[in-house]
């Protein structure tokens, strides 16, 4: 076990999503000094795509890019003592720890390598709603039902505790399944300073520290709205955090690394993909409205303040079932009566394909007027329609289907050419499924060096009232206006929540906050941005990091699998928000 320690231990990532950047780890290993090096390789549709992966390789269905990393980095980890901590165990945490176990061994090493399980709820599944949970949908309060028979991945989002054990039991090298990204970083840290499981302010801010250096090179500049205010992005360096006992933490790169560490990529990092100001994690409830950020000094930025609430009483379920198949025609519409034009094809293409749109589950049309006026080259001339359908019966969607936009080729519209690939059969899609579990019902199994430990998860207790300090107010910006887009004062981050949509906002001094707050209404925001109008927005405040963010609900269908959208992970939508043109007080514009 590792000593109590007022020091800091410094954790690194190298690792933000399956197919980052591969040699992070061994930057990040030989780029200076580090205690722990983590990584997250797993997200809603990574789950899903770890179960093809293992449906076509038995014995697969985890991350073999860290495996790789491993191979490069892990004797000169043991000469340093640097703890390796990872959930690229996905599907099948036991069969990535032999993988790694292999490469120890044709390298000669001995390193103690343990691996955390018991999130994976499918081979449970029928026993556990025989039981009384009908794992409800988040959003819809809908049962899973009948749907438990296509469920293809079950998880539940484990903490930090399993990882713990592991480290007090001398692993060197701790992988994960469904761990949740901080608690990769929250596990080392808990484990270096001793820390109990009601230390709940030590906890948030450990967890905070590893939301915002889990996505990787997002917390050093990439992804940043005001990205040409930085000096060097060709090759960002990862990040690290200082993790203190109290679980204060200073985030920074190694020197010489390019990117940026600041307050605006960590305020950036700190509104990716979060819900209200009570970011909820196994272990510990992080209150983000009491984070407090200082920039200690170039590419340091000390986070902390952070107060946390006890263990919630349930786990988030993370599942996957079979949705069907899909299948799509994209035509470009060239110069004049563009309208009329997409008419003709929506007329034409139904014509010809042998069943009608009431035949589909699901018949989507998009129309993407990209086209302009006077167009100065043959591209600015072209929108865009699609058709894009969904069904359980493959045989609907395939080429039946396509060879229906195929045929009316040559007497349809003039100018007529498709935009995506050729004719196809239809492609396989899941649907994400959002639920909860009691904590109780889902142990944690650490197993180290072939020993199963059985660990629980924190009992659930009530959460005492947290007094939060409100920056002071100020004055709200009059006088004069002239238009320009929001993007010009403010940064944003967005991303993807399930079958919905996060959209942060963050001002960069209080007098922009104070304008930012009261013009950004969810009514406005529905004004500017016209397919959230018939949605269900909700805003919550977090004037500590000068910031606001908003819950598109069902902007993304289905989840990311599914999603229709040009942009099915709403990576963009900020972007989007930040091009809107609007009147913003000059003296904000100084």
């Amino acid at each position: 076990m590792a000593p109590s320690t007022s020091e800091a231990i410094r954790i690194a990532n190298c690792s933000g999503f399956f197919g980052d950047r591969l040699s992070a780890a061994r930057e990040m290993v030989q780029g200076g000094p580090i205690d722990a090096l983590t990584g997250d390789w797993l997200a809603e549709l990574t789950m899903l795509i770890l179960s093809r992966i293992q449906a076509k390789t038995p014995g697969g269905g985890y991350a073999r890019t860290f495996v790789t990393q491993m191979e490069e980095v892990m004797g000169e980890c043991l000469d340093k003592n640097i703890k390796v901590v990872s959930n690229a165990g996905g599907l099948n945490p036991q069969g990535c720890a032999d993988a790694v176990q292999e490469i120890a061994d044709r390298l000669g090493l001995n390193p103690s390598i343990a691996y955390v399980a018991g999130d994976d709820l499918a081979p449970r599944l029928t026993e556990l709603i025989e039981a009384g949970n009908d794992f409800a949908h988040l959003d819809t309060g809908e049962s899973l039902g009948d749907l438990a028979d296509r469920i293809v991945t079950a998880n539940a989002y484990i903490g930090c505790w399993g990882i713990v054990e592991a480290l007090n039991q001398g692993a060197d090298i701790v992988v994960t399944g469904r761990a949740t990204d901080a608690a990769v970083v929250a596990g080392p840290a808990a484990w270096y300073h001793g820390w109990q499981r009601d230390d709940w302010d030590a906890l948030a801010g450990a967890i905070v520290a590893g939301h915002v250096i889990e996505c990787g090179g997002q917390a050093t500049g990439g992804n940043y709205s005001f990205f040409t205010e930085i000096e060097d992005l060709t090759y960002p360096g990862f990040p690290w955090a200082d993790v203190y006992a109290d679980g204060t933490s200073i985030i920074g790169k190694h020197d010489d690394t390019g990117g940026e560490v600041s307050i605006g990529t960590i305020t950036s990092q700190l509104l990716y993909e979060i819900q209200s100001e009570r970011y909820f994690n196994p272990d510990v409830v992080s209150r983000f409205d009491t984070i407090q950020l200082e920039e200690v000094e170039r590419d340091r930025v000390k986070i902390s303040g952070t107060r946390g609430e006890p263990a919630p009483k349930h786990l988030k379920v993370a599942m996957n079932y079979q949705g069907g198949f899909r299948n799509q025609i994209s035509i470009g519409l060239t110069g004049l009566d563009i309208e009329a034009k997409a008419e003709l094809i929506e007329r034409q293409f139904w014509n010809s394909c042998p069943y009608e749109p009431e035949d589909y589950e699901s018949v989507v049309r998009k129309y993407l007027p990209t086209h302009k006026q006077n167009p100065g080259t043959n591209e600015e001339a072209v929108a865009v329609y699609k058709i894009i359908v969904k069904d359980p019966d493959e045989r609907k969607v395939g080429r039946a289907f396509s060879n229906a936009g195929t045929e009316i080729g040559l007497c349809s519209i003039p100018g007529m050419f498709g935009t995506g690939g050729g004719p196809g059969p239809g492609q396989p899609f899941g649907v994400y499924w959002p639920a909860l579990i009691d904590s109780e019902l889902v142990p944690m199994e650490v197993v180290v060096d072939g020993k199963l430990t059985v660990v629980d998860n924190t009992p659930y207790m009530d959460a005492e009232n947290i007094s939060i300090s409100l920056p002071e107010s100020t004055d709200v910006a009059s006088g004069p206006t002239r238009l320009a887009p929001l993007g010009s004062l403010f940064g944003t981050r967005s991303g993807d929540k399930g079958p919905n949509a996060n959209l942060g906002v963050f001002a960069r001094t209080p007098e922009a906050f104070a304008w930012l707050s009261g013009y950004l209404t969810v009514d406005k925001l529905k004004e500017l941005m016209p397919e959230a109008e018939e949605r269900k927005i909700d805003r919550y405040d977090l004037p500590n990091l000068l910031s606001l963010n908003f819950i598109f609900h069902g902007l993304l269908e289905e989840g990311v699998a599914a999603s229709t959208r040009q942009d099915p992970q709403a990576k963009a939508l900020g972007e989007y928000l930040r091009a809107k043109v609007v009147e913003i007080p000059e003296s904000l514009m100084a």
